[in-house]
């Protein structure tokens, strides 16, 4: 990769760890399914400029309601209940595991050995972060979060059925397939009143990590890595996304001084490191389908 280029990975993988730390912050503002919505709509605004991408509305939708609405929902619900933002962004990107089981089941894309090994590690890592469940959170906050890597690893599978579709209009447009179900939930479960009056009182640091949220996090930093996916080798990219929980671990320590345990921690760096030697895995076989990171 060019200096630019792994300059550009970096800074994608800060600022979705940082997108970790504004979803918490936006989040004492706003209920999950209207911060989630929220987002989505900053995201979708392109969608006034660039046409629909050669995609069927039944692959567009199937796609949007798990890559983007289940991961982001379940992300955003799971925060709110009290999963620590740094545990937040380690459990997201665990979809790495899951991505590779399910390949596995529906596409008969057998993990290569050293895969197995990563994968084995990974869940020893989510099985230690479950010994630390109910001292800080509760055990239904975690089954919610968790649901997070589960979409997003569907998320990417159905990503297949898009094809050589444009990636920036293509994630214009499944923001925007998100945000209408995600505006009618937040009016369903918070009721029109609640909503009206929470985007009345919007504060500006509410509206700041909004627009961080779907305008950066989302549009800028996706068409980003989209960008470097295209101009260079996949098993080059995507190793940059294990900077993703260390930077929200990180920021979070600082913004909200979080503190892990010697178990929960212990299982967050291996799960990263299990991730890791997935990565490293596909990395010797370079394939040409690179899963997504675990972001927010």
């Amino acid at each position: 990769m060019k200096p630019g280029d792994v300059c550009l990975a970096v800074t994608v993988a800060v600022i979705w760890g940082l997108a970790f730390v504004a979803s918490r912050i936006a989040l004492d503002e706003f209920s999950p399914p209207l911060m989630t919505a929220l987002r989505f709509c900053v995201a979708a605004l392109p969608c006034l400029l660039v046409p629909r991408p050669k995609v069927s509305w039944p692959v567009l939708i199937a796609i949007s309601l798990t890559l983007f609405l289940g991961q982001f929902l379940a992300q955003a619900y799971g925060i709110a209940h009290g999963v620590p933002v740094g545990l937040s962004s380690v459990i997201v990107q665990s979809q790495a595991l899951f991505t590779i089981t399910f390949a596995a089941i529906v596409f008969r894309e057998l993990p290569t050995p050293l895969q197995g090994v990563g994968i084995g590690i990974a869940v020893v890592g989510l099985l230690m972060i479950c010994g630390t469940v109910g001292y800080d959170f509760s055990a239904g906050a975690f089954a919610v979060i968790a649901i997070s890597p589960i979409c997003f690893a569907i998320g990417n599978l159905l990503l297949r059925r898009a094809g050589g579709a444009p990636m920036f209009d293509l994630f214009a447009w499944l923001c925007l397939v998100a945000a209408i179900p995600l505006l009618a939930l937040a009016l369903l479960l918070d009721g029109p009143q609640a909503t009206w009056q929470a985007l009345r009182h919007m504060s500006l640091t509410g509206l700041a990590c909004i627009l961080a949220l779907g305008g950066i996090s989302t549009s800028i930093a996706y068409w980003l890595w989209g960008r470097l996916l295209r101009d260079n080798p996949a098993a080059q990219v995507v190793p940059f996304a294990l900077l993703v929980p260390f930077v929200g671990s990180a920021a979070s320590s600082v913004v909200f001084g979080e503190r892990f345990g010697r178990l929960r921690l212990a299982g967050m760096i291996t799960v990263v490191g299990g991730i890791a030697v997935m990565l490293l895995a596909k990395r010797r076989q370079a394939p040409s389908k690179p899963v997504l990171p675990g972001v927010t």
